[in-house]
């Protein structure tokens, strides 16, 4: 939830969630009170800082998050929930491990964590689930999360006119954004040649854990869900040139494509473009 994150979400139709958690969401989605979708990333990201600044630092909110993310497609209602809760913790675990032993309690004191961890244990005990319907990655777009879609999914905007890949606009919102939307059955569909071509065509020996991550992910979801891609954050890294050149989307589906017909040098090609294209972006981590 940092400002510079791009994010990977799931948006379950209604009929997906029991109730009475289904006609919360219908009523949420009906709200005028709820975070619209220009504002909402600003909001997380608003909370995520109170949190963080808070003395000591707040690993998780003591409560999980009413919000959600809403799209309507052809009459259907999906909703995406923040899990702001869950992905907190996740996240915590995710520092914690990548941290030097001991380094992390420098950031988030012993007591603080291990009153996080007896709280995390407890609601596992009690939910079990611990897949958000939001993955975040930030500074970067793993490569993996631009499988699931194809160019003509894109919607970009770059203040008030949208500019789509080919067809009609997938979002009404005039902020400055660049998503990408499909249904799930192509999403997964498109995972699953990607992992067939990649284990023919290179081997085992090839670490596939980021796209195997991904298919196993979308599979926890409702089969008539959507998935975005939203770069987040990391449009404010870009320029508008930038944006509308970048085809990280095509160009992954061209280096896929390329290794199915026996093309390894367009395969190697297209590659090197796009993870050139982000190793210039995860630099500025760390610039002055």
């Amino acid at each position: 939830m940092l400002p510079y994150a791009a994010y990977l979400r799931v948006y379950e139709p209604l009929t997906a969630y029991p109730e009475p958690e289904r006609s919360r969401w219908e009523a949420y989605a009906d709200s005028q009170e709820r975070p619209r979708r220009v504002g909402a990333l600003g909001v997380e990201h608003t909370r995520a800082l109170w949190r963080m600044i808070a003395v000591p630092p707040i690993v998780a909110p003591t409560r999980e998050s009413g919000d959600a993310y809403v799209r309507r497609v052809e009459g259907v209602t999906y909703v995406c929930p923040w899990e702001t809760r869950l992905r907190s913790w996740l996240a915590f675990d995710r520092f914690r491990a990548e941290m030097p032993e001991g380094l992390a309690e420098m950031f988030v004191p012993a007591r603080v964590a291990a009153q996080a961890d007896e709280a995390f244990d407890g609601w596992k005990r009690a939910s079990g689930s611990l897949t958000p319907h939001i993955l975040s990655s930030t500074w970067q777009v793993p490569l993996a999360w631009f499988v699931p879609f194809v160019a003509k999914e894109r919607w970009l905007v770059l203040g008030g006119q949208g500019e789509p890949g080919s067809g009609g606009p997938t979002t009404a919102t005039p902020t400055r954004t660049l998503i990408y939307v499909t249904p799930m059955a192509q999403a997964r569909r498109r995972v699953a040649r990607a992992r067939g071509v990649l284990r023919r065509q290179v081997g085992d020996e090839l670490d596939l854990g980021d796209i195997e991550s991904v298919g196993r992910w979308l599979e926890e979801f409702h089969p008539h869900s959507l998935v975005e891609l939203d770069y987040g954050g990391l449009v404010h890294l870009l320029d508008d040139a930038a944006l509308r050149a970048d085809e990280s989307v095509g160009e992954i589906a061209a280096a896929i494509m390329g290794l199915e017909t026996g093309q390894a040098e367009v395969a190697l090609a297209m590659h090197k473009r796009v993870t050139a294209r982000w190793r210039v972006v995860r630099a500025l981590e760390s610039a002055n």
